[in-house]
């Protein structure tokens, strides 16, 4: 009993330090923001604020309007991106698991192919926008995303084919299920596991992304959060660098801790809803096993 209170001690301890770890970038990040711009200069970055100043977020709070509009972009585009991105992934990757299905093995190399090459940033350019006509939609930041997730997909498939039992399967075609019933009825409650590791993935993908939005948008009203702050960062350099006249904030803006307010503006939504869906991505890992 001593032995095992002393190795869960030990591990304790260590998982402690390791969290203790992760969390030190985050709040160094958020203490630089909430720095003055001069010390962090003369200073460094530090974990505390020689010189308090909301300059940063000032700065920041200029652009509210857009930068309410630009979470709204961003919050709609991910709910629709990772739902209907989990779901295609979902529809390919269960008959790539069935051993019965025709092809299957050219499909399943079809798929990791697209790991592999791709057609250039040249071509998908010109097929998005002169032959789809996506620039300037809300399609061009969701449509590339679901084209480009073989990785996922071989996953998923993965883990139907060892981990969804063979009998559940034929006993469901022995009491008449339809393939599509079998698939959502049964595999599906089945692999919450697979299914909540990759929603979390393409929910993070679609809130952080920002090459998308930087080739397919120019339309102010269309930008994501990461597209605007990126936009704003560098008209920030632009002033610094000309120097223009104006306000005093305006011809100097608080470069380095306005950077540090963009980064924590772009992930403070993800840190605040993370413990909510651990929750069920637990729950998931905790329910989704064959019971006997």
């Amino acid at each position: 009993m001593k032995t095992n209170d002393m190795n869960q001690t030990v591990v304790h301890a260590i998982f402690i330090i390791l969290v203790v770890l992760c969390l030190f970038p985050f709040v160094l990040l958020i203490m630089s923001s909430f720095t003055e711009e001069s010390a962090i200069v003369s200073n460094g970055y530090s974990f505390w604020p020689s010189e308090f100043s909301l300059d940063a977020y000032s700065y920041l709070w200029i652009q509210k309007a857009a930068m309410f509009n630009s979470y709204g972009i961003t919050i709609l585009i991910t709910i629709i991106g990772t739902f209907v991105g989990l779901l295609i992934s979902a529809l390919l990757a269960y008959p790539l698991s069935r051993r019965d299905l025709p092809m299957r093995s050219i499909l399943s190399f079809l798929v990791f192919f697209t790991l592999l090459f791709n057609g250039g940033l040249v071509p998908t350019y010109l097929i998005y926008t002169e032959v789809f006509h996506m620039k300037n939609t809300l399609m061009a930041l969701i449509i590339p995303g679901l084209l480009t997730n073989g990785f996922f997909i071989l996953l998923i498939r993965t883990f139907f084919a060892n981990s969804i039992p063979v009998q559940i399967i034929e006993s469901a075609y022995i009491d008449g299920a339809t393939e599509f019933k079998i698939f959502y009825r049964m595999v599906l409650p089945l692999s919450l596991p697979i299914l909540a590791t990759i929603g979390l993935m393409l929910t993070i993908n679609y809130w952080n992304d920002w090459f998308n939005g930087l080739i397919y948008i120019t339309e102010p009203k269309l930008f994501s959060i990461q597209n605007l702050l990126n936009r704003m960062l560098v008209n920030i350099q632009f002033l610094q660098q000309n120097n223009l006249g104006g306000q005093q904030m305006a011809a100097n803006p608080p470069m380095n801790s306005v950077r540090m307010a963009m980064a924590v503006i772009g992930i403070l939504p993800l840190i605040l809803i993370y413990p909510f869906f651990q929750k069920y991505f637990v729950k998931g890992l905790t329910i989704g096993a064959v019971k006997g």
